[in-house]
């Protein structure tokens, strides 16, 4: 098994260590559970970071704006937009 990123190879599962797991997931579930874990972890990630960015944007845009998008995707590309928004490279870069 392999896993690719924009046609990188990033990790892979030799023969070995695929049967190691199928010790504990079915066989015929494996696939299934590897792509399920994976959807996990990334969307965990990014709930998190939404979380911590809803957090630190919220009261700012209050009195910036008279209503703010419940839609995440939306409420992100407000606060993106706003002048004084830096992601953490250039958060990084201005110390």
């Amino acid at each position: 098994m392999k896993i690719s990123v924009d046609n990188q190879e990033l990790f892979s599962l030799s023969e070995v260590q695929k049967r190691v797991i199928k010790n504990d997931i079915h066989a015929d579930e494996f696939d299934a559970d590897m792509k399920r874990r994976l959807h996990y972890i990334l969307t965990h990630k990014y709930e998190e970071c939404f979380k911590r960015l809803k957090q630190e944007w919220e009261p700012k845009l209050a009195s910036r704006v008279s209503s703010v998008p419940t839609n995440p995707d939306e409420l992100a590309q407000l606060i993106f937009s706003q002048p004084d928004y830096k992601c953490r490279k250039t958060r990084e870069l201005k110390c």
